[in-house]
């Protein structure tokens, strides 16, 4: 998100206002950056010793897709990343656990509570919006 942030700072006209949206599908991340300089952005071929040059090239080589939309106010520039597979809640289990004894442990027997995951609360996803003056 850095580089799409820095290319904004660096490139967009006539002004450096832009908006992010991270929005979490199902099994991806998509990350969406808003500005409002209508020329689309080139994926640059930098030398070996240059300083710059090299940001969207990263985001194609670390991103599962990316690419540019025009729009009406300008383009927007996103990128997804895989999220991991969401794991399968384990059954609350509130029952005592009994530990017998052992010729390593004393006579009496240990109770203790098993709280396993309780359900995950995941609130609806809401895009995440930030303006950046240049």
């Amino acid at each position: 998100m850095t580089e799409l942030l820095s290319n904004v700072h660096r490139h967009a006209q006539p002004d450096k206002t832009c908006t992010v949206e991270i929005e979490l599908l199902l099994d991806r991340l998509k990350v969406s950056v808003h500005d409002h300089d209508p020329r689309l952005p080139v994926v640059a071929d930098a030398g070996p010793l240059a300083t710059c040059g090299r940001g969207l090239a990263m985001v194609a080589a670390m991103s599962e897709s990316w690419g540019v939309l025009p729009d009406d106010a300008g383009k927007v520039v996103w990128f997804t990343l895989p999220t991991a597979a969401p794991a399968e809640p384990a059954a609350r289990d509130r029952r005592p656990r009994l530990t017998p004894a052992g010729p390593d442990r004393p006579r009496f027997t240990e109770v203790a509570l098993v709280d396993h995951a309780a359900e995950v609360h995941r609130p609806e996803p809401a895009p995440a919006r930030s303006a950046v003056p240049g």
